[in-house]
């Protein structure tokens, strides 16, 4: 895997956000009374490009926006985080947008009309000089997706690919992949094995390091064939959105600035616990000073309970 040092390529979606907040998410079927209704900048593209960018990484998001209304507060969002975007205009078709129910627990359900994330295609990848690592999700059509990761295989990239939403993906895109980040879900998605992870990942060997994010249990990762685990940071949770979107952007800032697995590990794991205790997508993600903060106080409570 490249060890690359440098800037953060985040090629995904953009999407405006329409939150409503319930006492529960529901279920198939049935109508549930919301309290409220909140538009927020999202998109898992933009999402992880912000993460990154307050992660301290130099970044660029490639993203398609519509000649719409919703274009403008997602834009104003990553110009005010840092990131460095460079715009698909799609005029017939509109800006990405979201319909998110959070429930009082924090859990959320989520519909993505995808707009004019669906016109990327291949073609648009800019040029790839100084990046470090490119970062790509699910959002944004499955073929483009592919073509971006093997031409930044080809060009000495880490290739970072967080697969969400669910979805198979062949082997062709899996053997361009340095990096697979994943829910259990998904990975059941892309294995077919479900309830076991070691199995599951160990029918990944075509990638060097699978990332498995556990919610509450934190998150385990096979790194070039050792097996890691990382427990979460306990906090108080109000809404989950992002944090899955937190913990790539962060994870991608931390690779492309040199850090070891574990550290990048703990780093992404900080963020997405930060993520989980506020609104929003990315109104949600921590700056690195709080993430800074939240490590050094769990490393001064693990010094106090150390064996002597």
């Amino acid at each position: 895997m490249s060890a690359r040092i440098g800037t953060v390529l985040v090629a995904g979606s953009a999407n405006l956000d329409f939150v409503v907040r319930a006492a529960r998410v529901p279920a198939p079927g049935e109508t549930v009374l919301g309290r409220g209704l909140a538009t927020y900048p999202g998109g898992k593209g933009a999402n992880q490009a912000v993460a990154c960018a307050r992660a301290g990484a130099p970044t660029r998001l490639l993203a398609a926006f519509g000649d719409d209304a919703y274009a403008a507060p997602i834009e104003a969002s990553l110009r005010t985080a840092g990131v460095d975007v460079q715009a698909l205009r799609v005029a017939d078709r509109a800006t990405g947008t979201a319909f998110i129910c959070v429930s009082d627990d924090g859990e959320n359900a989520i519909t993505v009309a995808p707009g004019a994330n669906a016109a990327l295609r291949a073609e648009h990848l800019p040029d790839l000089s100084g990046v470090a690592c490119l970062l790509l999700q699910l959002e944004t059509p499955l073929a483009t997706v592919e073509a971006w990761a093997k031409a930044a295989r080809a060009a000495g990239v880490r290739v970072l690919l967080n697969a969400a939403p669910a979805h198979v993906l062949s082997p062709c895109l899996l053997g361009a992949v340095d990096v697979l980040i994943v829910n259990e879900g998904e990975l059941a998605a892309i294995t077919g094995v479900h309830g076991d992870l070691v199995t599951a990942l160990a029918n990944l060997q075509q990638v060097p390091w699978v990332i498995v994010t556990l919610g509450a249990r934190g998150c385990c990762a096979r790194i070039d064939g050792e097996l890691l685990h990382q427990a979460a940071y306990p906090v108080a949770a109000i809404d989950t959105t992002a944090a899955g979107d937190t913990f790539c952007g962060t994870l991608a800032a931390a690779l492309a600035a040199g850090e070891g697995a574990a550290a990048a590990l703990r780093r992404a794991s900080a963020a997405s616990a930060l993520a989980c205790t506020r609104p929003g997508a990315q109104s949600s993600v921590p700056a690195r000073a709080e993430v800074d903060a939240l490590l050094a106080g769990a490393h001064a409570r693990d010094a106090q309970v150390a064996p002597s």
